[in-house]
């Protein structure tokens, strides 16, 4: 007799066509067996590295949460940036995957225009809830004057952009470098307060 829940997780669709430590590489999924969790990663590059996806994943899991892990083919860079370094966006098979689950993690950076702009990239097509990860301080107030819904801040003059809704925003946990079990604490427990009624089904 096991004293954890087993999960078994289909790892991973697709081979990946970049490189980012391990498993978590561009364009790549692995789905749990229940669609509870999805955890978002940029795709890996000099400046986006997926390192902590990995952690943030195993702590849920840790905790019996469900969790898809998804890197996106083109998550680097701003939207519509054009930048060399590549330029976020998502393809509609992505979107379609995100869609089948419950909640959304997106895990993002360190600059604060991105983080809000790829965050609202993300819930424009998708109508699920969803807590973003990220380094540097952002309130829900940065979110709703772009556009986005968010539990606690309604967007100005009606100008909703989004499906999605941010329920939550964990921040100081820095790209490539370990994630803070205080921070790790604190995701779960987001996780487990949004999810509570269909975590137990």
């Amino acid at each position: 007799m096991f004293d954890r829940e087993t999960q078994v997780v289909d790892c991973r669709h697709g081979m990946g066509i970049g490189r980012g430590g391990g498993l978590a590489q561009r364009g790549t999924l692995s789905e749990t067996g229940r669609p509870d969790v999805i955890a978002l990663a940029m795709s890996p590059g000099r400046r986006h590295i997926t390192k902590p996806i990995c952690e943030i994943t195993y702590g849920m899991r840790r905790e019996n949460i469900q969790v898809s892990v998804m890197v996106l083919n083109s998550g680097s860079g701003i939207p519509d940036s054009g930048l060399k370094s590549g330029s976020f966006g998502i393809r509609p098979e992505e979107i379609e995957q995100i869609r089948r689950h419950k909640l959304a993690v997106i895990h993002l950076g360190n600059i604060r225009d991105h983080v809000v702009r790829k965050a609202r990239s993300i819930l424009e097509q998708v109508d699920i809830p969803a807590i973003v990860v990220c380094q540097i301080p952002v309130d829900f107030e940065d979110f709703a004057e772009a556009g986005i819904k968010t539990r606690l801040v309604k967007p100005k003059n009606a100008d909703i952009l989004t499906k999605g809704t941010v329920m939550e925003i964990v921040t100081g946990i820095t790209r490539g470098e370990t994630c803070p079990r205080d921070k790790l604490n604190e995701l779960v427990k987001d996780v487990r307060t949004i999810m509570q009624p269909t975590l137990n089904n």
